[in-house]
């Protein structure tokens, strides 16, 4: 049985969210795709996970026989995150752009899943070529040659990450000016805009059935 494993990490609803569109065009189609497939979702925006402390990164670097109660207790926190993403068979991941960077609480779930020794740093990591589609939504434009290029902190970072910390397959849709129809300043860009969000949901809808077909092969 093939798994998704969803995250949005928006603080707005999918009627008011440029990502949460494009994640469930995505999902809508690997499921219709795969209608015997499970489904995991976490809404990181309406119930963020708990950021890394103290116990449980210690935890990490020590032998489950060797782990005080208190590191044992807050491991235990971690290990639900980190066995859905090694079970998962492709990832789906709405990462908007707030202050040049992720959301705070994809940030926090991500300092949960990588263990060095488990799902990183190790040649057959569980999670190493797991495909990972990533909804890269932003206000504005940072493409290459554009004038805000070098302040594209959400794809480079997740690349690096992702890609080459944990060895995913990382696949990015970016539906992007998002703010056009709301700042009067970006009026003239709502028609680039609204080609974007049309290309990303056309991507997403492509994505999700290939996504599919291939846990399903």
């Amino acid at each position: 049985m093939a798994t998704l494993l969803h995250l949005d990490s928006s603080l707005w609803p999918e009627s008011a969210s440029a990502s949460r569109s494009v994640t469930a065009a995505f999902r809508k189609a690997w499921e219709e795709q795969h209608p015997g497939g499970t489904v995991i979702y976490r809404d990181l925006g309406a119930h963020p996970v708990p950021h890394l402390d103290r116990l449980a990164a210690s935890a990490g670097f020590v032998d489950s026989a060797d782990r005080t109660p208190e590191q044992a207790a807050a491991f235990a926190s971690r290990l639900p995150l980190i066995q859905e993403l090694e079970q998962a068979d492709a990832v789906l991941i709405g990462a908007p752009m707030y202050n040049l960077t992720v959301p705070s609480t994809l940030k926090a779930w991500i300092d949960q899943v990588v263990l060095r020794g488990r799902t990183a740093g190790v040649e057959e990591s569980p999670v190493k070529g797991t495909p990972v589609y990533v909804v890269a939504s932003r206000g504005g434009s940072y493409a290459p040659g554009t004038p805000r290029e070098g302040f594209e902190y959400v794809q480079n970072y997740l690349q690096a990450i992702l890609g080459e910390a944990l060895g995913m397959e990382v696949d990015f849709i970016v539906p992007e000016l998002t703010m056009a129809h709301s700042n009067p300043a970006m009026a003239e860009l709502i028609p680039l805009a609204d080609a974007s969000k049309a290309r990303a949901h056309e991507d997403a809808i492509t994505k999700g059935k290939a996504a599919a077909q291939e846990a399903a092969a």
